[in-house]
């Protein structure tokens, strides 16, 4: 067994923004030197709010975009990023809108069977089998599986998706807001689904939500993001009870409570928490 599921050693994406034709070009650091480590069957929280560089992250650990300085390690072994095909069968994603990462096209049985027929894996019977196995793991209907995305809930759509990622029998999935675009009630339901699968095939999950209560029920350490860096790991239990750094506690202290008497969340200046970065 590897010693790290996940890896990221220093890594950074930089990008140049035009300003017009006279004035010079300015640097942007969307991810600037973040590194983590993610342990074979540990589930980690990537939380920051929006623009601090969680998409970027996700991007370059997919191998969808090079970074500018760093590496990704998967299973210990830097991943080259001309062959997606290598990291596919060992690292896939879940992404947050279920519709739109679904292809309306096509029937739900070829959607999930697709993987099997990029990377040339057992033959037709043997593909159709997998495609039942994993429709029953994920609490899909065999029923459902001749109809098309556009004919199915947004939970169900989400169970799709989630077959389809773990058809080619990954080691690591990268959870990108999986159920922000969901019911609560369907929330609920795909969570415990992502747990059940979990201790059940012994995954690895990069989480990453904008929801602290699903973080806090659902994974072992947390990693905080702010300005494209990392400003505070820890344990579950540190983060959401000893947090240290002053924008994770602006951070938590902005979650809406659903005791009335509380009140509305205080608007804090940033200036000190952006100091202590």
């Amino acid at each position: 067994m590897p010693q790290f599921a996940l890896e990221l050693c220093d890594l950074s994406r930089h990008f140049m923004l035009k300003n017009g034709a006279f004035k010079a070009p300015t640097l942007l650091k969307a991810v600037d030197g973040v590194s983590l480590r993610i342990a074979p069957g540990e589930t980690l929280g990537l939380v920051g709010e929006s623009g601090c560089g969680k998409s970027t992250l996700v991007k370059m650990i997919l191998g969808l975009l090079p970074p500018t300085e760093g590496n990704v390690l998967v299973n210990d072994k830097a991943i080259n990023h001309g062959d997606r095909l290598t990291l596919a069968k060992q690292l896939q994603p879940i992404f947050q809108d279920p519709y739109s990462s679904l292809n309306p096209r096509k029937t739900i049985r070829q959607i999930i069977c697709l993987p099997l027929q990029l990377h040339k894996v057992g033959d037709k019977k043997s593909q159709q089998a997998a495609v039942k196995q994993m429709s029953d793991l994920v609490g899909l209907p065999e029923r459902l599986l001749d109809q098309y995305p556009g004919q199915l809930s947004g939970g169900q759509r989400q169970r799709v998706a989630i077959a389809r990622a773990l058809i080619l029998k990954p080691s690591i999935l990268v959870c990108d807001e999986p159920t922000s675009a969901l019911d609560v009630s369907v929330q609920a339901q795909i969570l415990n689904l992502l747990m059940d699968l979990k201790q059940e095939l012994g995954l690895t999950y990069l989480f990453i939500s904008h929801n602290l209560g699903v973080v806090e029920h659902l994974v072992d350490r947390v990693a905080v993001m702010y300005r494209g860096q990392l400003v505070e790991q820890g344990s579950r239990e540190d983060i959401f009870q000893n947090a240290q750094h002053p924008y994770t506690q602006a951070l938590l202290s902005s979650v809406l409570t659903p005791e009335p008497a509380l009140g509305l969340p205080e608007l804090i200046d940033d200036s000190a928490w952006a100091s202590a970065s």
